[in-house]
């Protein structure tokens, strides 16, 4: 492929847009983090699967938040890759893909909690969320750093992709990365709200719960298509036009990733808003709505084992 060369111009105006971004954001985010992290920390009393994915979440927010401010040096000013682009290159690219893992942690999880409320005490712990949450650690610190030292040993600036070759970690990543959770949160949250919606009228006394569960779960799935969507297109755009070697397009396609960054990264503040229904949530849902189906369901169970004359004298 021919060498794309990109206009200072439109460089510019990225760089701009970033800046509205990016200040704001980075002012917002960080003191919403930080009480969201005494909240979760000091105020709650009992540990849930919750808390340990929450606690988890911000942790990864707060890396790449931490991580904003040098990216936006780094495109300004053409960084070259010496440690500290690698170092801060590993905390923003775990730290995204953590984050999007976690939601969907969270949405099976809650999946499982309304969906089998019966099973979930045997499947459901704070320790083995904590278990999976160490291992996704883990293994994304492997990964990103097999990924810098095999796939982007000849990149010579920051944060940039020079090289016009295709790139297949980068498609494993999209897929495995985004994807598929994508297509799980969206599962997940759908048959939530359908069962929630299904219980609203056999038990009345958690309605009002009810109706609040449905709007903190149709909240975070919107959030979640609408931050990360553009940006996982975008990547999947860049690989496509790698692979066909149109220069002309490649530009566009750079701009477009640039951008969708932003709102993507946005996702660490909006969090922030995540975290207090999330608190708001704790001591009701999602453990007080499946004590009232296993209530409910063991009521049926004593019923049914009645006598049949019991129960036509009642």
């Amino acid at each position: 492929m021919q060498n794309c060369t990109e206009d200072d111009t439109l460089q510019e105006g990225i760089l701009l847009f970033q800046l509205i971004v990016y200040i704001p954001m980075l002012s917002l985010g960080m003191p919403l983090t930080m009480i969201a992290f005494w909240v979760f920390c000091c105020k709650l009393k009992r540990w849930t699967e919750t808390r340990v994915y929450m606690i988890n979440l911000m942790v990864a927010d707060s890396f790449l938040l931490f991580a904003l401010p040098f990216v936006t040096y780094f495109t300004k000013y053409k960084h070259p890759t010496d440690n500290l682009c690698a170092t801060i290159e590993d905390i923003y690219f775990t730290n995204m893909p953590m984050s999007i893992l976690i939601i969907t942690l969270i949405a099976i999880d809650r999946y499982i909690a309304i969906k089998f409320p019966l099973k979930a005490k045997m499947l459901r712990s704070p320790l083995k969320s904590a278990s999976i949450c160490v291992f996704l650690w883990i293994m994304l610190i492997i990964y990103s750093y097999w990924h810098r030292n095999f796939y982007e040993r000849k990149e010579t600036v920051c944060f940039q992709k020079e090289s016009t070759q295709p790139n297949y970690s980068l498609l494993f990543s999209l897929i495995f990365g985004f994807f598929i959770p994508l297509g799980i949160v969206i599962f997940c949250s759908v048959q939530v709200i359908r069962c929630l919606k299904k219980k609203t009228a056999t038990c009345p006394c958690q309605t009002k719960l009810i109706q609040k569960a449905i709007h903190i779960i149709s909240v975070n799935l919107c959030v979640f298509i609408v931050c990360f969507s553009p940006l996982y297109i975008s990547l999947l755009l860049r690989f496509v036009v790698d692979f066909g070697g149109a220069c002309s397009l490649l530009l566009k396609v750079r701009a477009s990733i640039k951008i969708c960054a932003c709102l993507a990264n946005s996702n660490c503040c909006l969090d922030a808003f995540c975290y207090y229904f999330a608190a708001k949530e704790f001591p009701e849902f999602p453990s007080v709505f499946p004590t009232c189906i296993s209530m409910r369901f063991k009521m049926n169970q004593s019923q049914e084992s009645q006598p049949p004359t019991d129960q036509v004298i009642t």
